[in-house]
């Protein structure tokens, strides 16, 4: 991804914040990933974007990070940020629960975008694609 500009006050940011950041982030690499797999059929591409960016993928996702310990002490606070973090609004589609898994995830890598960490992103979200992918072959 292109280098932006360090903000420097990162760990000051509320965790809504760095998941507004985070899920444009994810939502970039899970397009990506999806092109990537020569699938270039707009409704396809939608239907299976949904796999990953949904409030439960994301939830089973930061739940499965937590479970495997995957995260520092850093990650981990930042999780809790964003999983603490009140929103006005609930989406229809989703339980309060799985709404704010989501968000803690988003703000995990909302955090690490902002801080210029791309390694790190590529990680996580590595290991997410891993964990969605899982799971559907499990289901299969």
């Amino acid at each position: 991804m292109a280098r932006f500009e360090m903000i420097h006050d990162v760990k000051q940011l509320n965790g809504l914040a760095l998941a507004y950041m985070g899920d444009a982030v994810y939502e970039v690499y899970v397009r990506r990933h999806l092109l990537a797999t020569g699938n270039v059929r707009p409704h396809e591409l939608h239907r299976r974007a949904i796999r990953y960016v949904s409030a439960r993928a994301q939830a089973k996702v930061i739940l499965a990070l937590l479970d495997e310990d995957a995260l520092t002490d850093e990650e981990k606070a930042i999780v809790r940020r964003g999983r603490n973090a009140k929103s006005g609004t609930i989406p229809k589609n989703t339980d309060v629960q799985t709404y704010r898994h989501s968000t803690a995830f988003e703000a995990l890598i909302g955090y690490h975008f902002l801080r210029n960490d791309e390694r790190r992103i590529d990680e996580l979200i590595d290991r997410s694609f891993a964990i969605i992918e899982r799971e559907e072959r499990a289901l299969e």
